[in-house]
């Protein structure tokens, strides 16, 4: 019970990284970007591949960061200069994507054992610091790097830059009157986005052990429930809390998931029930305050 609990909070770490860039677009520009679903598994993959041709977890996280940005920036640009829609630009970026994975890779999955070599920011952790227990030790840096991840976002949401692109989403005629393109902002955001998703993409990888071509199937939702979850349990306007509620949401979201996963047999629920339990969970979460507002009405 008690391992479950610590490997479920790990894991909604891990996808709180996720989150925060789905946050970005989705509430900070008003973007519906889809290009997550491909920009996580593309940020394992750029990682596995490099890890597997001899490269550090550091340089290789890295090089994971900036292929995520090169595919926000291709959906920025398909939307801005090339004027599709967002939902199909995000669409077109997520199905090139799938091809372009699969190149770097060479194959449907890739395996990170150690047994081949492969060292990954865990294993590092574990030969540093020998004497913790290992669930322990990766629990306390995920921790630490996804508020050392809060704290720089906070920062930069608050200089002139990140103040423009929680203005746009709101307001893109009032950012236009300041002197600002909108356009560029657009592409700022979503990259910074799609980059946040595929670091978490990497350090996903890295958790679990192996990369597979169809990890990425559903982030998007994930990212989305996870922004809601927040939102709903806390309740904030400042950039501090609003993080917190994105990170706070997704251990939430996964918890629950973990605990339909392992607790759901006895009325019948399967593993691929999961993908229901998401949409069903964001369904009711985005229906309850028309629902609470029209119960009001009638009493």
């Amino acid at each position: 019970m008690y391992d479950y609990f610590i490997f479920s909070v790990q894991e909604g770490l891990l996808y709180g990284i996720l989150a925060l860039g789905v946050y970005i677009t989705f509430r900070c520009l008003d973007f519906p970007d889809l290009t997550v679903d491909g920009s996580f598994p593309l940020g394992a993959a750029v990682f596995a591949s490099l890890v597997y041709r001899g490269f550090g977890p550091i340089e290789s996280m890295i090089a994971a960061f900036i292929a995520g940005a090169l595919a926000g920036l291709l959906t920025g640009v398909l939307h801005t200069f090339s004027k599709i829609p967002a939902l199909l630009s995000g669409i077109l970026t997520m199905t090139c994507l799938y091809s372009i994975n699969l190149r770097i890779m060479g194959r449907p999955n890739i395996s990170l054992s150690e047994n081949l070599g492969h060292r990954t920011i865990f294993t590092m952790l574990r030969d540093s610091l020998n004497g913790i227990p290992e669930s322990y030790l990766r629990l306390f840096f995920l921790i630490g790097l996804i508020f050392l991840i809060k704290i720089l976002l906070d920062l930069f949401l608050q200089t002139e830059i990140g103040l423009a692109i929680r203005a746009t989403g709101d307001n893109e005629t009032l950012v236009e009157a300041q002197g600002i393109n909108p356009d560029r902002i657009k592409l700022v955001g979503i990259s910074l986005s799609n980059a946040l998703v595929a670091f978490s993409g990497a350090m996903f990888a890295q958790y679990q052990g192996f990369v597979d071509i169809n990890m990425g199937i559903g982030m998007v939702v994930l990212g989305l429930a996870s922004v809601i979850v927040g939102e709903v349990l806390l309740r904030g306007r400042i950039i501090l809390v609003i993080t917190l509620q994105v990170i706070i949401g997704a251990v939430v979201y996964r918890l629950a998931t973990a605990t339909a996963l392992n607790y759901g047999y006895s009325i019948g629920f399967k593993p691929y029930d999961l993908k229901l339990f998401t949409g069903l969970l964001v369904i009711i979460i985005l229906s309850f305050p028309v629902i609470k507002a029209k119960f009001r009405r009638v009493k």
